[in-house]
């Protein structure tokens, strides 16, 4: 850390706070990272974030904003599942933060939840409060319930299509601000993508399910197979053109990055990472997706009682998700779209021996469905200039 201070580089700040308020769950999503692959820290951990956590966590933030000078930050309350914690707390949490930030620091604040537990009373509060929602949904009802269902087996669609139908409705609408969909490589893209569309989203995160070169996601297979970028291609050439269906941030930030923008998303590009997890204890952690790569991964050793924020910036973890090119292998380097796929998602790089200077584990199918966006833009440009 020295060293790289002293050749004039500096963290950012963090701008985003993950708050996990309650650390169980109501589903049973036989891919989640937070109970199913290798960290198992939440069976240790208080179930709800207290009060005195929350205020802590408050404190923290508002000093982190003070000190970097930041005029807004973003609150994301997280889970587990964070409705269980009920909305009477959730507005308390947020009013909390937002008190302690003082008028001259915006709090954005955003929730991911399953929807289960999404109601009219719970969005009146949502609304009061300007908090947005972001939903996860993996398709229709049989994709969707090929892996999220509740620990009975029950589904969980009709539920989540129920709060769907509420979010989308006149009063709350502006509160809605998209889908969170898990790749299956058993679901037909096609399919998926439009079952999705017709719950209206103005953004859609297909995420790749967690993995790394010690533990591969699930399909995985020879490394030059390209299954996921084969899935993807064919979404992409099924929204491509008709994008004004709405967003795709996997393929949106990758059209930006081949055109010479930056990302605002971690699963491509190179924009450093300004996001820190809080966990329901008080312990300050790195990303959650870390999770998949062995216990304990995601710790900084570092708790809001005895630590500031500026603490976690030093963390070696954190830094490498900030040094964007300079912490990306060399195999990364020598590629053509290094700078596009940026080794892609962090935890996904890992490796024994080597940890994380190691391309995306998803590399192959990140290249191909780099390659074939660019193909198709390159196409266009050259049909236009005819």
């Amino acid at each position: 850390m020295a060293e790289l201070l002293r050749s004039g580089w500096r963290p950012h700040p963090f701008r985003q706070f993950l708050l996990k308020v309650h650390s169980r769950c109501n589903l049973a999503c036989d891919y989640c990272y937070v109970y199913t692959l290798a960290d198992q820290s939440w069976r240790s951990r208080p179930k709800v974030m207290s009060p005195e956590v929350v205020t802590l966590a408050a404190e923290r933030i508002a000093e982190h904003a003070a000190d970097h000078g930041l005029r807004s930050v973003r609150l994301i309350l997280h889970g587990g599942e964070p409705l269980l914690a009920g909305h009477a707390y959730l507005r308390k949490i947020v009013e909390t933060v937002r008190a302690e930030a003082g008028p001259q620091v915006r709090v954005d604040a955003a929730v991911q939840t399953n929807a289960v537990l999404l109601d009219e009373e719970t969005l009146r509060s949502f609304r009061d409060l300007d908090v947005m929602v972001g939903v996860s949904l993996d398709g229709g009802r049989r994709a969707n319930d090929r892996n999220r269902r509740f620990v009975d087996g029950r589904s969980s669609f009709d539920a989540v299509a129920d709060a769907l139908r509420i979010l989308r409705s006149p009063p709350f609408r502006h509160l809605y601000s998209g889908l969170l969909c898990t790749v299956d490589l058993a679901n037909d893209p096609i399919e998926t993508y439009e079952a999705l569309l017709e719950f209206e989203p103005l953004a859609i995160d297909f995420l790749l399910p967690h993995g790394t070169w010690d533990s591969p996601p699930p399909g995985s297979r020879n490394p030059e197979e390209t299954p996921y970028g084969d899935w993807l291609i064919t979404l992409f050439d099924r929204w491509y053109g008709n994008s004004g269906e709405t967003v795709v941030r996997l393929f949106q930030e990758t059209v930006n990055l081949l055109l010479g923008g930056a990302s605002a998303s971690e699963a491509v590009g190179l924009t450093p990472s300004t996001l820190v997890v809080i966990e329901t204890d008080g312990t300050i952690e790195q990303t959650d997706s870390l999770k998949v790569v062995r216990h304990g991964a995601p710790a900084t050793g570092l708790t809001l009682a005895e630590h500031g924020f500026d603490r976690a910036l030093e963390h070696p973890g954190m830094v490498a998700r900030q040094l964007g090119w300079e912490a990306l292998s060399d195999t990364c380097k020598a590629c053509r779209f290094g700078r596009v796929c940026g080794a892609g998602l962090y935890p996904h790089r890992y490796r024994p021996g080597t940890g994380f200077r190691n391309p995306s584990v998803y590399c192959a199918d990140l290249f191909r469905l780099i390659e074939h966006i660019h193909a198709r833009l390159v196409d266009d440009l050259r049909r236009s200039l005819r």
